[in-house]
């Protein structure tokens, strides 16, 4: 693990380090991106779920799947910046490596559901396969797990 201890003496981690408005505000772009990612991810995991039968889904589906795609570069971003203030300390807690576990196995499912047949029937308008509403439900329970695994990161 040693080898992250220059993280933080990249510019960047002292810009935060000794700014603690620039960390504030970097910490609170980091919450919007997750609210950004987790709120596009779960109206259209519900929506998938059969939540809202009059919104469309096709549409739907591909507006959220893009502002997910935003929020989830933009929490990648400003975690990286978060991290590097302290990325030893963050590579020895356990709830930080829950989190990371938790948002790849978010991003697997992810992969898993959009590049499969069932989900190019979904936008093309046929109903949710089977498959495609376990996904839904498996994608909310992972990332609501991320969710209080990076909540549960400052308690360690």
């Amino acid at each position: 693990m040693e080898w992250l201890a220059p993280l933080a003496e990249t510019p960047l981690a002292r810009a935060l380090i000794v700014s603690p408005t620039l960390y504030l505000l970097v910490n609170a772009a980091h919450i919007m991106a997750i609210a950004t990612l987790f709120g596009s991810i779960l109206a259209l995991d519900l929506r998938l779920l059969g939540l809202g039968p009059a919104v469309l889904l096709p549409p739907v589906a591909l507006y959220l799947s893009r502002i997910a795609g935003i929020g989830l570069i933009l929490a990648i971003l400003t975690g990286f910046c978060l991290f590097s203030v302290r990325p030893l300390e963050y590579a020895r807690n356990t709830a930080f490596l829950a989190k990371l576990a938790l948002v790849g196995l978010g991003l697997v499912n992810v992969a898993v559901a959009h590049f499969t047949p069932d989900w190019r029937r979904v936008l093309a308008g046929d109903a949710p396969a089977m498959g495609v509403r376990l996904g839904a439900a498996f994608s909310i329970l992972v990332w609501i797990g991320a969710i209080v695994a990076g909540r549960w990161i400052g308690f360690l």
